[in-house]
């Protein structure tokens, strides 16, 4: 059986790229709940066990930069912000999903 090589390259390493978008910590769990339809910033943060506000501020940034989710402000008192996923984040899920049934298979199985 022949080994598979991947080049990686500095400039071109698509692995590299797709670390920085979704590599953290909360960004799977974000997107795999926003999955699901829009959600505001609080029923979000409920939905994220353990998240902190900072950081499920700073993810959503993230996202928002990379085109993962569009975030939608309505003029209410207090602001209503809502969360979607779009498009190229719906593409993530069958990643995500596959990770996700990878991880209960062979996880913490010793």
């Amino acid at each position: 059986m022949g080994e598979i090589k991947i080049k990686i390259s500095e400039h071109t390493c698509s692995l590299k790229d797709v670390l920085e978008i979704i590599g953290g910590k909360w960004a799977m769990p974000i997107i795999y709940i926003l999955s699901k339809g829009k959600l505001r910033f609080k029923e979000l943060e409920r939905s994220v066990e353990g998240i902190n506000t900072r950081m499920l501020v700073k993810e959503l940034k993230n996202m928002e930069k990379n085109g993962i989710i569009k975030r939608e402000v309505f003029a209410t008192v207090p602001p209503t912000v809502e969360y979607t996923l779009i498009d190229k984040g719906q593409k993530l899920l069958p990643s995500i999903i596959s990770l996700h049934n990878w991880g209960k298979e062979y996880v913490n199985k010793e």
